[in-house]
């Protein structure tokens, strides 16, 4: 039996959060509620607020012509001008809002530096005999786009070619910066054990070292909407944790990633349809450490310390096609692997292959039920296989790992501010060989969200896997145990939104790996807090 794991604060944390949360029942508010307070911010001229409420409304059931003019107005107000015509073009149904319908959709046209779109929009209204105000408003509006057509400013041209180029494409910026602690930064094991591994079977004392460290990330994204549903990309995103301390220097570690695409939707009445192709290059940086103490590994008197950077790259695609409840779903990977040059020991280079299909339904709008299947495979280079005695010997064929893997995920919306689900997963890994590393894993995760306003944001999740090795030893040793694994992990993550661009981040993370094989074995907590800026 594996000892229990040990996590009472995030039982603690967990606990407090549940009591909470069912107070949100007595607050939560009607659609119609939502809709009038939009309309309270939107005559206080708070238009995203606005829009927030507006969706919230629309995710309580309301589907009116009324609800989808004031959003249109209100995306119109906000600069989001395709969104605006989106949401009035569905108004034009009912009969009391056409005329306005038609003459707002012609100033959304003429914004979007549509001529011909805002003028039949504004003929529309000027032929109309209904509204007499709105009719003389178009007939001034004509009149200005007919003078502008005629007599063209050379600074009013250069000024609507710039403003045509900001709606053609839109940039997407954010960067986060913290400080954060970790209570075991090289993941050591936090008692003595044998290494029986090594030939001479020494007695270990690992030193579990904890401090202070800087988290990082930054990404961008640049689009470029070139057609009706269609745009093109190029991101870059960078994460990374740099150590305040000099002797824990060896635990920091980046990853950096560029990747340029398209990405395809398309939404016609219930059915909606996205395809989202990238090439991606990513480089990761960590030094290949020794978790007893910290100290960078060598082999021979040479020390190894950059095993484990790599440079991966490939292809990606995803598809997803949904009608109503239902909706099915595809991704494919296929990625080149390649790690630094070694010397000493085999590199860890491989091929990388993923396929995953799922389907999913929606039995409510607020729940539903999504079962997928993955298929995946690590095709190595330069590792010779593992023998079924546990030795890894050079002349044996390289490693090939190949998994299968089926989930059962459950979402279920309580409250407009909560959801919570669930997770089931099992895993099976094959290894071609002679089955030496087979295992089976049997996962179960839960997930919890809970947002009670614009401001605030608060998700806690977690995930507990159980491995079998039917074949593997600890250390690899034939005269020891079958190997044996428990591992759990669990974050929670609290955003408050200061500015609409300013967000403060508070995180926790906990980690923790069971088994006989006590080289792996370690419980790690940490604790950050953040400022991110997004545009």
């Amino acid at each position: 039996m594996v000892n229990k794991f040990s996590f009472p604060v995030w039982l603690t944390m967990l606990t407090v959060f549940a009591c909470i949360a069912p107070v949100e029942n007595a607050r939560a508010l009607t659609a119609e509620q939502y809709f009038s307070d939009g309309n309270r911010l939107f005559r206080d001229d708070l238009y995203w607020a606005s829009l927030l409420r507006y969706r919230q409304a629309a995710e309580e059931g309301m589907d009116t012509p009324l609800l989808h003019y004031n959003m249109g107005v209100a995306h119109y107000r906000a600069g989001q001008h395709i969104r605006a015509r989106d949401s009035l073009l569905k108004a034009l149904d009912d009969p009391s809002l056409r005329i306005a319908t038609q003459y707002n959709l012609g100033l959304n046209a003429y914004k979007l530096r549509d001529t011909e779109e805002a003028l039949r929009w504004f003929r529309l209204v000027r032929d109309q005999s209904q509204n007499a105000t709105l009719q003389s408003y178009a007939l001034v509006a004509i009149s200005r786009i007919r003078d502008e057509q005629a007599k063209p400013d050379d600074f009013e041209i250069r000024v609507a070619e710039r403003e045509e180029k900001r709606e053609f494409a839109d940039l997407e910026l954010y960067a986060q910066v913290g400080y954060g602690t970790d209570d075991n930064a090289f993941r050591s094991p936090d008692q003595p054990y044998i290494d029986r591994s090594d030939p001479t079977n020494p007695i270990v004392v690992p030193v579990v070292q904890s401090g202070a460290f800087v988290p990082v990330r930054l990404g961008a994204k640049y689009r470029v909407n070139s057609l009706p549903f269609e745009g093109f990309f190029v991101a870059y995103r960078l994460g990374g944790r740099y150590y305040v301390d000099k002797e824990l220097e060896n635990a920091n570690e980046y990853h950096h990633e560029a990747s340029f695409g398209s990405e395809y939707r398309r939404k016609e009445d219930e059915r909606e349809r996205s395809v989202y192709s990238a090439f991606k290059i990513a480089q990761h940086d960590e030094t290949y450490y020794d978790p007893d103490d910290g100290g960078i590994r060598d082999v021979n008197g040479n020390e190894i310390a950059d095993r484990m950077n790599y440079v991966r790259y490939g292809p990606e695609l995803t598809l997803r096609q949904s009608h109503q409840r239902l909706a099915v779903g595809a991704k494919i990977k296929g990625q080149l692997w390649n790690y630094e040059d070694q010397v000493d020991v085999a590199e860890y280079d491989h091929e990388y292959m993923y396929l995953s299909l799922y389907g999913q339904y929606k039995f409510t709008e607020s729940s539903l039920f999504r079962i997928s299947a993955e298929g995946f495979s690590r095709r190595y280079g330069d590792r010779p296989a593992y023998d079924l005695d546990g030795q890894q010997r050079p002349g044996n064929p390289n490693i090939r790992y190949d998994y299968l893997a089926l989930q059962l995920t459950a979402r279920q919306r309580v409250f407009d501010s909560v959801w919570f689900g669930f997770d089931i997963r099992r895993t099976e890994r094959t290894d071609q060989y002679v089955g030496y590393n087979d295992y089976t894993r049997d996962s179960v995760g839960a997930e919890i969200h809970w947002s009670p306003g614009y401001r605030f944001d608060l998700s806690a999740s977690g995930v507990y896997h159980l491995y079998d090795y039917p074949n593997a030893f600890a250390f690899h040793d034939s005269n020891g145990p079958r190997k044996t694994q428990e591992s759990a992990r669990a974050s929670i993550i609290a955003t408050y939104r200061m500015t609409r661009r300013l967000s403060l981040v508070a995180e926790a993370r906990y980690r923790e790996t069971v088994s006989n094989d006590t080289r792996i074995q370690y419980l790690r907590n940490m604790y950050s807090i953040g400022v991110r800026w997004e545009q």
